[in-house]
């Protein structure tokens, strides 16, 4: 089926060609064939088309972009039948000489033929800011008026011609323009060891991505809700915010993308807001979870104004609150302290989840779950270790891995742990934090 309404609009680009051929002169909006969506929705590619309300144009360059991956042949069908028209004088021919290759400037000439206005205008949809230049949708030999080149060729990104075309996401990798990385786990809600109720807080997050679409569409309450969800996580370091999303992630069925802060703040004035601006781009509409770990980094307090430092510091915070706030799937901010985040962020948080150092009958729970079954302890007792040493989850599995690899590395054929080995690990924790062990 979806092969067929593929067909259907390709046959609509042999058309549109054929009549700017034939009409080299013609305003494309008063004389092309007409176009409706509404004879190509039922298919990704359709759908895409109608919810992004893309122009008549910028189907016509979304389906020029296409041809190298689905219909390479098309150009060379049409060259066949008007073997002299200039249209081929602006593609660029394959290596064998036996396709074309469709270029910036073959767009230009069937969009605005010879009216050099109209081919002028044309650059726009090859601009920025542009719906699907932006979007990431079609990628070219430069993009902008300054660098675009206009006998470069066009394509499609890869990652959504799999989506559309193929049916499968291509999950995006760290990288200069996409400062995250996909996090995972093989851990189940049962090994994040926290209070009942903060347990609940969290699982409740997974009610929204099955009753959102309800609430939004069904009652029609878009027009009085802003879309998307917004939680705070925060709590000292090592206490299960990063796994705690990592879950929601897989008990959701969502890709979660821990945000590199480091490679999103700037010093200079206005990047900030740029990378951040191509990230939440490629997020949107993507069913993704965002984790912004340590986000008071970019998330912080507003400041007085000084100098022209905490002027443009201050326009960045206000940029995110705003850019947040239209985001439509579900962003983490986990900070380390919630004072630390700016008021006008916490108000519009639909949660604030707090992640509290275990207590002695927690970590108790994180050592018994934890310790491999392997290890023999000697004259060791747990509830003990629990109740005296106050360590996070994240230092009580660093003690875990310590003492077993030391165990392992002994030799020894039962792999015992006495205490002294214990304690010693547990030393190690204490003097990575600066307190005192006793």
């Amino acid at each position: 089926m979806a092969s067929e309404q593929l067909q259907k609009l390709f046959t609509h680009l042999e058309e549109i060609i054929t009549w700017r051929i034939k009409n080299p002169s013609e305003d494309f909006n008063a004389g092309a064939p007409k176009f409706s969506i509404n004879d190509h929705k039922g298919f990704p590619l359709g759908n895409y088309i109608s919810a992004a309300e893309l122009t008549h144009q910028e189907v016509v360059l979304l389906l020029m972009a296409l041809l190298p991956k689905l219909e390479p042949a098309l150009l060379k069908q049409v060259y066949l039948e008007f073997p002299n028209d200039i249209l081929f004088d602006f593609c660029f021919p394959s290596d064998n000489g036996r396709l074309f290759h469709p270029t910036v400037q073959a767009v230009q000439h069937i969009l605005g033929g010879d009216r050099i206005s109209e081919r002028l205008n044309v650059l726009d949809y090859f601009n920025p800011d542009s719906t699907l230049i932006r979007q990431e949708v079609v990628v070219c030999s430069g993009s902008g008026h300054e660098h675009l080149l206009s006998n470069g060729l066009i394509n499609v990104h890869q990652e959504f011609f799999n989506t559309m075309i193929l049916g499968r996401e291509l999950l995006p990798k760290m990288s200069g323009d996409f400062p995250a990385e996909q996090l995972h786990t093989r851990r189940s809600w049962s090994d994040l060891i926290l209070p009942q109720d903060t347990l609940d807080e969290l699982q409740s997050i997974e009610s929204w991505y099955t009753s959102s679409r309800i609430l939004m569409e069904d009652w029609d309450m878009q027009k009085k809700l802003k879309p998307g969800f917004r939680v705070l996580f925060y709590g000292d370091p090592g206490t299960g915010k990063t796994l705690a999303a990592s879950l929601l992630g897989k008990y959701t069925g969502r890709p979660v993308f821990r945000v590199d802060v480091s490679m999103l703040v700037s010093k200079y004035i206005g990047e900030t807001e740029k990378q951040l601006s191509k990230l939440f781009e490629k997020a949107e509409n993507k069913n993704w979870i965002l984790f912004f770990d340590e986000a008071d980094a970019i998330f912080g307090k507003r400041t007085n104004v000084r100098d022209a430092h905490d002027k443009y510091a201050n326009q960045e915070v206000s940029y995110l609150l705003q850019r947040i706030e239209t985001f439509s799937g579900l962003i983490i901010l986990a900070s380390n302290f919630k004072n630390n985040m700016d008021q006008a962020f916490t108000r519009r948080f639909h949660s604030c989840i707090k992640f509290s150092n275990p207590k002695h009958e927690e970590r108790l729970r994180i050592w018994q779950q934890n310790l491999p079954r392997q290890l023999q302890l000697e004259e060791i007792n747990l509830e003990y270790i629990a109740r005296r040493y106050e360590l996070t989850g994240s230092n009580i599995m660093n003690v875990i891995q310590d003492v077993s690899l030391k165990t392992i590395a002994s030799g020894e054929p039962d792999y015992k742990v006495g205490l002294e080995m214990l304690l010693e690990s547990i030393k190690k924790e204490y003097v990575k934090e600066d307190k005192i062990f006793i």
